[in-house]
């Protein structure tokens, strides 16, 4: 039997990193998938353009710092040193922007075909161009403002993710006088310009780099280079010494946008510019080599999200055929929702249930004279949220309204601080959780009095409170009204309202505190069962998988000979298939139309099946920095149902890869007659559910 030190060992763990970035490469694939429609295809080059973004902006920001500060401690995982990591990170994203470029040319020609063009303003008529040229003059010119680099005038300070285009010129009777100029392409301004009465987008850039010389009247622009800067996001939030968090964090959004340059991108091909223009832009902004991104087509490939939209209705042939939610099976319409939570729990899955449900029944809730308060935790909502508006016109009608607005969720700050405000202005009562820990359980107590009785109704989710997202995002959530449910729920807002030590729970399970010991009380029971019985089976569903403390355990389950399925979405720093290590683990990563979003754990237990859904994934972040929730899955009809879902995801063939023992992944791809998908599997069911 292999020793713990053999098993813990650098070999057999996925650097962090690294996986993410063959995550998003799976998200690429989808955009190379030819069984996607094309205008589906586009929309995925998006997406990567999106989630590499994020990417930059956090992750090797946070990486750049560390060696910046001489911080060389290997990770605990991995072993590779902050420098090792971004070298990696480099010799993995330069081919992975390549590719996007690349495939973003085909997506484009195949466009063509269906008489959709993106650029080629050399493709348009005379009448076109006088069309354009009107367009610049009295739309884009205006806007525009050309900042010349000298002694009197220094490089300006570029906003993060913005796109500039710096210029070099002489004036005609210095030719050897080189001098330099930066334009900034307007955000506010949209960023393709369509040509009238046609599906012909340009680009706002190029239409600039265009009649760029009119800019600089009487000199000579000798060259043009499109850049973008992407900078330093995370911010330091100083909670401890912060007396109001909702301004330190209001302080800090506004430092967001001047962080420290980690990215530099160039439009055109290496060597296709001026290359003392580049060596500058390198060196005022601080940039080596590897930060150094040429990209041969546009870039920030966002844009194409905007042109999705726009076209989707147009051309229905080119994306997918429109899923609806159904009504969910175990909700019937025209029962008051809380007589049904008293006579049973129902559990609701999204998008192929309606999220609708849980909608109405905060506005049910927020109207009714019997209830008396509504505690809620929002991390992620929508722009314009139902869910808010509910709550707010529950504190209009007098109602005990108490919510935990997570102000710290990435890139949703400003939004949640706006949402804070106003919620505060309605008469809810705000809180923002516990210093130095993110608040990310999505929970609902709704109290509530029939005659001269209180009762309690619970809603626990997978997800969050966001409507929109809840269309396209895969979760599960549980409403009941079993009392011990609503006993723990009431606990766990006193503990976050107020000051109170942890709380001992009927059913929940919480994090930082308990999530992670249960998780390896639950695997240690499943090797003693398996031990005396020889069936032991695990089977986790979860975005990530990163700690390390909960790896071990699964590799020393693994080599006690317990069956051990995995279905993560993204990063995972666990290896499959290693002998004498995790040779009896899977793991499989679904990308497909939906973003998987549940956080589904099972344990066989000879039987005794347990079934439990979390707010949390197996991560550090969420075992130690986060306030999670773990519950049981209690009704047999509902634990059935999750492992359904589970069975199905093992089963798929269409959008699911394996991971390799060395970190890759390959797809499961069957014969046509033997293709499943499991999420066109699922919204089957759901269809079927609802005719019947």
């Amino acid at each position: 039997m292999t020793d713990t030190i053999t098993i813990d060992a650098p070999e057999h763990f996925n650097n962090r990193e690294i996986s993410w970035l063959r995550f998003n490469k799976r998200v690429l694939e989808e955009a190379m998938d030819e069984q996607n429609p094309l205008l589906e295809r586009l929309r995925f080059i998006g997406i990567f353009s999106n989630n590499l973004d994020e990417f930059f902006m956090v992750r090797v920001a946070g990486l750049k710092d560390q060696f910046r500060a001489g911080f060389n401690r290997p990770d605990n995982k991995s072993g590779l040193t902050a420098l090792q990591q971004l070298e990696a990170i480099t010799k993995e994203a330069h081919p992975l922007v390549q590719t996007q470029q690349d495939y973003y040319h085909v997506l484009k020609q195949q466009l063509a075909e269906e008489n959709i063009h993106i650029g080629s303003i050399d493709k348009l008529s005379k009448k076109e161009l006088k069309w354009l040229e009107q367009h610049f003059e009295q739309v884009i010119y205006p806007v525009l403002t050309p900042l010349a680099i000298d002694a009197y005038r220094p490089f300006p300070l570029l906003q993060n993710l913005s796109l500039n285009i710096a210029v070099t010129l002489h004036h005609p009777d210095e030719t050897d006088k080189k001098l330099t100029a930066i334009v900034q392409v307007p955000a506010l301004l949209d960023r393709f310009v369509k040509i009238k009465n046609k599906h012909h987008y340009l680009l706002l850039e190029d239409v600039i780099r265009y009649y760029i010389d009119r800019l600089f009247t009487g000199y000579k622009v000798e060259d043009t280079i499109c850049f973008r800067i992407t900078r330093n996001a995370d911010m330091n939030i100083h909670e401890e010494g912060s007396r109001d968090l909702l301004k330190e964090i209001e302080k800090e959004l506004k430092k967001r946008r001047w962080g420290v340059a980690v990215r530099l991108e160039i439009m055109g091909e290496k060597g296709a510019h001026n290359q003392h223009l580049i060596n500058f832009l390198k060196y005022v902004l601080e940039v080596s080599n590897d930060d150094l991104y040429y990209h041969g087509g546009p870039l920030d490939f966002t844009f194409l999200l905007n042109v999705y939209s726009q076209l989707k209705q147009t051309f229905e042939h080119l994306v997918f055929q429109t899923l609806i939610p159904q009504p969910p099976k175990e909700v019937e319409p025209l029962v008051n929702i809380f007589d049904q939570l008293r006579r049973k729990d129902i559990m609701l899955h999204h998008p192929y249930e309606s999220f609708e449900v849980i909608v109405d029944m905060i506005e049910q809730a927020a109207l009714d004279p019997q209830v008396l308060a509504i505690k809620q935790t929002l991390y992620r909502v929508s722009g314009d949220s139902p869910i808010v508006n509910s709550l707010k016109l529950a504190a209009e009608n007098g109602k005990q309204v108490t919510v935990l607005v997570e102000l710290k969720a990435r890139f949703d700050e400003e939004k949640n601080v706006q949402w804070a405000k106003a919620l505060e202005k309605a008469g809810c009562h705000v809180i923002y959780g516990i210093t130095g820990l993110k608040t990310h359980s999505k929970i609902t107590l709704i109290v509530r009095k029939e005659s001269d009785r209180i009762e309690r109704f619970v809603h626990l989710s997978t997800g969050n409170y966001n409507d929109q997202t809840a269309k396209f995002y895969t979760d599960l959530s549980i409403l009941t009204s079993r009392r011990e449910f609503g006993i723990d729920a009431t606990l766990f807002f006193n503990f976050l309202s107020g000051y109170t030590f942890k709380p001992t729970f009927h059913h929940l399970s919480m994090a930082p505190y308990h999530i992670q010991h249960d998780f390896i009380d639950y695997i240690e029971q499943e090797i003693r069962y398996h031990e005396q019985h020889h069936d032991g089976h695990i089977v986790a569903k979860m975005n990530a998988l990163t700690d390390k403390p909960l790896i071990l355990k699964l590799y020393e389950a693994s080599n006690k000979g317990v069956k051990i399925d995995l279905i993560v979405r993204g990063i995972c720093c666990l290896k499959p298939g290693i002998k004498g290590v995790s040779e009896n683990i899977t793991v499989t990563s679904i990308v497909g139309r939906f973003l998987e979003h549940s956080r589904i754990y099972y344990f066989h237990h000879h039987g005794e099946e347990k079934v439990f859904l979390a707010s949390c994934d197996m991560m550090t972040r969420n075992m130690v920095k986060r306030i999670e929730l773990l519950f049981p899955v209690l009704d047999r009809r509902h634990k059935k149902r999750v492992m359904d879902v589970l069975t199905v995801q093992l089963a798929d063939n269409q959008k699911a890869r394996f991971q390799l023992p060395n970190g890759c992944y390959e797809y499961k791809h069957q014969p046509s007659d033997q293709a499943i998908s499991s999420q066109l599997s699922l919204f089957d069911l759901a269809y079927q559910s609802s005719i019947h």
